[in-house]
């Protein structure tokens, strides 16, 4: 199997100079990505390509370490941080070395402070600009708009996370899945965690039912990546292609913003699609009527947008339906996604004149309204 698909990467790399882009994903840590990675690193070595390891972590795993036998190494960056002595990827060690293809671990990880670019994802981006390929590995949990769900899930909230955009800029994403009973055996056989771990483990994160779901999300996202290339790539083709563009709109509300935020970017994610976030400043809503913890959330709800993939939209407008609508024309917009309003929704159209005017003018313009839980 990883010959095949080293193969098939092959035929990609002469195909194109620009670097590309290929993620091993999976529900959980111990799945094998890694070890996958440096099976694919052994098959492009023999078949002669300048391959390297830029980073991997094996976290001390023997049938990971034992891959790492014989693949080139572009040894860590060393640096000191608050006393201590940290390993990180060296980019411009990469970037002189210029290898064909570089293997490179925790595409979530957060670099030191000081760093060039806060996030590894970025430093891969920076990577393949120079055409250099990259095949790098990610837990489904660590992407960004699907974060919430697995909060609720496992209880736990990632805090390193991925935008989407990066698997959409993918070439290619690559499952690598296990039932949660092969999981689960290979945890109890200490080949994912030292064995004075492995109870602590079964006991919080590595529940047959935490996994399954886990395993869902996992496999629906690497579904919905392949069904939104062959969309874009042959159906399009073939059709004409109504190109959507989402607007979500947002208040100075944290928790309804961020909500709002992470499902239009799956649904643009899911129709690969433009789209925009609008936040409409009335004058209840002026930097000198709303506290500055709202300011500064509304400030990282505006960055949060951004690395998912939007263009974030600032107006100061005291009739909120009339920026919506002029925005909508603006930009094309087909689908316009919005909170759920916090009184009886028959009540607000019955005697809210901003949401009636709001209806009666996407209704015109032929726009989808979606009310967001």
């Amino acid at each position: 199997m990883p010959d095949k698909e080293a193969n098939k990467w092959l035929k990609k790399l002469q195909q194109d100079k620009k670097g590309k882009l290929k993620i091993y994903i999976g529900m959980s840590a111990g799945v094998g990505k890694t070890y996958r990675m440096l099976q694919e690193a052994h098959t492009l070595l023999r078949n002669g390509v300048n391959v390297k390891v830029g980073y991997v972590e094996t976290h001390n795993r023997a049938e990971t370490q034992a891959l790492i036998e014989g693949l080139p190494i572009i040894p860590r960056r060393q640096v000191f941080y608050k006393g201590k002595q940290l390993d990180e990827l060296d980019v411009q060690a990469i970037l002189l070395l210029q290898p064909k293809v570089v293997i490179i671990d925790e595409l979530a990880h957060t670099n030191i402070p000081g760093s060039k670019n806060e996030k590894r994802w970025q430093d891969v981006l920076d990577i393949l600009e120079t055409g250099i390929d990259v095949i790098s590995a990610i837990n489904i949990q660590h992407i960004e708009s699907i974060n919430e769900d697995v909060k609720q899930i496992t209880g736990v909230e990632v805090t390193e996370r991925v935008p989407d955009k990066i698997l959409q800029l993918a070439d290619e994403v690559v499952n690598i899945d296990l039932t949660a009973d092969e999981l689960i055996t290979r945890l109890k056989e200490g080949k994912i965690y030292d064995h004075s771990k492995v109870q602590q483990a079964l006991t919080n994160f590595f529940q047959s039912e935490k996994i399954l779901q886990l395993r869902e999300l996992a496999l629906k996202e690497v579904a919905g990546q392949v069904e939104r290339k062959v969309d874009h790539e042959v159906t399009a083709k073939d059709r004409a292609w109504r190109h959507e563009h989402f607007l979500a709109c947002i208040s100075s509300n944290h928790e309804a913003a961020q909500n709002i935020i992470r499902k239009t970017a799956r649904l643009a994610s899911y129709y690969n699609s433009k789209w925009y976030v609008l936040y409409v400043q009335t004058p209840k809503e002026s930097m000198e009527k709303i506290p500055l913890a709202a300011q500064r959330h509304l400030i990282n709800n505006f960055k949060n947008a951004t690395e998912l993939g939007a263009e974030v939209i600032q107006l100061k407008q005291s009739n909120v339906a009339k920026a919506i609508v002029a925005i909508v024309e603006e930009k094309e917009i087909t689908t316009v996604c919005i909170g759920k309003p916090h009184l009886n929704l028959f009540q607000v159209i019955l005697r809210t004149n901003v949401f009636n005017q709001l209806l009666k003018s996407l209704s015109k313009n032929d726009v989808d309204l979606i009310i967001l839980s």
